[in-house]
């Protein structure tokens, strides 16, 4: 514990915070800068064939061999939940066609927060932590937080809109984050990333690149057993067919709106929150609260019913 706690010392950087979702500053008036970057966060809302591609590079450690690169896709719809002077919310909703069956998966949420006042830091193993970020830090920045798909939290940083050589885009420092389902089913030897994010515009869509060093304990002390290069690119298409996306929102956005609140409270009730990491769904409570919005859809549930069992299971997080 001790030594994961130390690494996150060595990035802890005011760049590499983690966002919460609550205690944004106050907005100024807005200024060209200002509507620039809320214009350029809010052209990441399309539908959109999309392609993750992963792939381990270089080997920090003697005897560790690189994977294979991993690379799928399929059709997402990112669609915009929440806009207003302070905080924009992008859904991502991933549809994937196999074999003749459509499978619609709540995939991952991004959220935007202007000049934030308190960040949420992955701490260590299932917990994080509220964090303040100082006015020098926060002044014209926008912090991005991703939630994992049942809206527990999973990594943010901060960091600032740039628009030179023709390129809009947005990067964060380093930041500690869990491992992702990719990795974690496979029990590698290490056990987090300390990666950074960028966020760039492009004539077709958009794309998100990362530099992921992956590390672990070795002797005792946190190692890089490997880099890792990410890129899920986001290509515009009128193709996709969204009704399957569609139906399933219009199905559970009620129910879903009321476990982001769930979240927010525990985060702000604990100063934070712990939530037990789970390698094939991200966090214990995935499971059950996906299912939940599954059979909500499916008419097995209420909506009312629905959001007590799931505020009661948020509720008792520590």
């Amino acid at each position: 514990m001790k030594t994961f706690i130390l690494a996150l010392a060595l990035v802890s950087t005011p760049a590499a915070l983690s966002a919460a979702p609550v205690q944004p500053a106050a907005v100024a008036a807005p200024d060209a800068a200002y509507q620039r970057d809320r214009a350029a966060i809010l052209a990441m809302a399309e539908h959109y064939r999309v392609r993750f591609d992963f792939r381990e590079t270089t080997a920090f450690v003697a005897g560790y061999d690189p994977i294979d690169d991993k690379v799928s896709g399929g059709w997402e719809t990112v669609r915009v939940i929440e806009d207003d002077a302070r905080r924009i919310s992008l859904q991502h909703i991933l549809v994937v066609e196999d074999d003749g069956k459509t499978m619609v998966v709540k995939h991952w949420r991004q959220d935007w927060t202007y000049q934030p006042t308190e960040v949420l830091t992955y701490q260590t193993a299932g917990r994080w932590a509220l964090t303040e970020v100082k006015p020098a830090d926060r002044a014209g920045a926008w912090s991005q937080t991703v939630w994992q798909t049942d809206d527990s939290p999973r990594y943010g940083a901060v960091g600032r809109w740039a628009y030179d050589n023709g390129v809009a885009r947005w990067m964060s420092g380093p930041t500690l984050r869990p491992l992702a389902r990719r990795d974690a089913v496979r029990h590698p030897v290490y056990g987090w990333y300390v990666g950074t994010n960028r966020h760039a515009l492009t004539p077709e869509g958009w794309v998100q690149e990362q530099d992921n060093a992956k590390v672990g304990l070795k002797d005792g002390q946190p190692v890089t057993f490997v880099h890792e290069v990410v890129t899920n690119t986001y290509a515009r298409s009128a193709k996709m067919n969204a009704k399957p996306a569609d139906d399933y929102w219009a199905a559970t956005q009620g129910y879903w709106a009321a476990v982001r609140s769930a979240w927010d409270e525990a985060v702000l009730r604990g100063r934070g929150v712990s939530v037990a990491e789970e390698p094939q769904n991200g966090s214990v409570t995935g499971p059950k609260l996906m299912g939940l919005a599954d059979d909500l859809q499916a008419g097995k549930v209420s909506e009312a019913d629905a959001i007590a069992r799931a505020r009661e299971l948020i509720g008792r997080l520590p």
